[in-house]
């Protein structure tokens, strides 16, 4: 019984795992698009998790809620912030900080 159980909570382990990896490359992306998009330059080519929760979506199912941080610059002298919020793997919100044109 304890055998089956080390493999379920490893399973769930690697679900994690996985799950936050295809999530932090759909922010990547999304935070990518929104500096294309704003025609300013998307810093280090990454972004952070800062936070992880609980949330439910739309149709009232549990998922993981992520926000995510990310770099950007528009002039070359001065880093920005952005956040980028993700509920599962849809990107559900970009928001920048002002910034100099």
């Amino acid at each position: 019984m304890t055998g089956i159980l080390w493999l379920a909570v490893l399973l769930l382990v690697m679900w994690f795992w996985w799950d936050g990896l295809r999530s932090k490359e759909q922010a990547r992306k999304a935070g990518l698009l929104a500096c294309q998009r704003a025609g300013v330059q998307f810093l280090d080519d990454t972004v952070e998790r800062k936070t992880i929760s609980l949330r439910r979506d739309a149709d009232g199912r549990i998922q993981l809620f992520r926000i995510f941080h990310f770099e950007f610059a528009s002039d070359g002298d001065r880093r920005y912030s952005g956040r980028i919020a993700m509920l599962g793997q849809r990107v559900r919100e970009v928001e920048m900080d002002a910034y100099r044109i």
